[in-house]
């Protein structure tokens, strides 16, 4: 029998989120939280149940929860979601495709999503709450802080680290080694170099 999940933001990222969770196969989706003036607009046959203020009702019959809001100027409101969900009771499962590979020797902590075609390699540690989109690759022994956005074929190479609520753009290359503080953008195909 699937698990309930409750996911929270309506747009663009849920409509890809919900066809992971569907691949994946663990989860039934029972609602979507989003503006209130989206409730009854269902997505992809989904329906939005409730906003922000519903979710101290909700969590307690629903407490399996993903953040299914997008993150590309801020990851504010992604983290903001995400402690207010957490203080409520809510449990963040780790979503992963089932064309993605992940090591087992790699470890992505709770509320991420792992997207189609997506590679974690060895050794390799995401933080909570991060979206590794799909065709990016984190290679081993990279480090993804806390509520990341690693964007479609993004190439994060060994021992990279990526401080938290950064923001790596689609395409973007690193070198091997380099370290980005938190909260950084880097943008689409552009090139992160290690620091001499």
């Amino acid at each position: 029998m699937k698990k309930p999940l409750l996911l929270i933001g309506g747009g663009g990222h849920c409509r890809s989120c919900i066809d992971v969770i569907e691949q994946e196969g663990r989860f039934q989706i029972v609602g979507i939280i989003d503006l209130p003036e989206k409730l009854n607009q269902p997505v992809f046959g989904y329906p939005v149940i409730g906003s922000d203020k519903d979710l101290a009702n909700l969590i307690p019959s629903h407490p399996d929860i993903l953040i299914t809001l997008g993150q590309i100027k801020s990851p504010a409101r992604r983290e903001e979601l995400f402690n207010l969900a957490k203080k409520l009771g809510a449990k963040f499962p780790v979503i992963q495709s089932p064309l993605a590979y992940v090591s087992s020797h790699a470890r992505i902590e709770e509320g991420t999503i792992v997207m189609h075609q997506a590679l974690i390699n060895a050794g390799a540690q995401v933080g909570k709450n991060c979206i590794i989109n799909s065709k990016a690759l984190v290679e081993h022994d990279a480090k993804i802080g806390d509520h990341c956005h690693i964007s479609t074929g993004a190439l994060v190479n060994g021992g990279v680290v990526v401080g938290k609520g950064s923001f790596w753009g689609s395409g973007a290359v690193s070198q091997e080694g380099a370290d980005l503080p938190p909260d950084s953008r880097i943008k689409a195909n552009s090139l992160m170099r290690r620091m001499p």
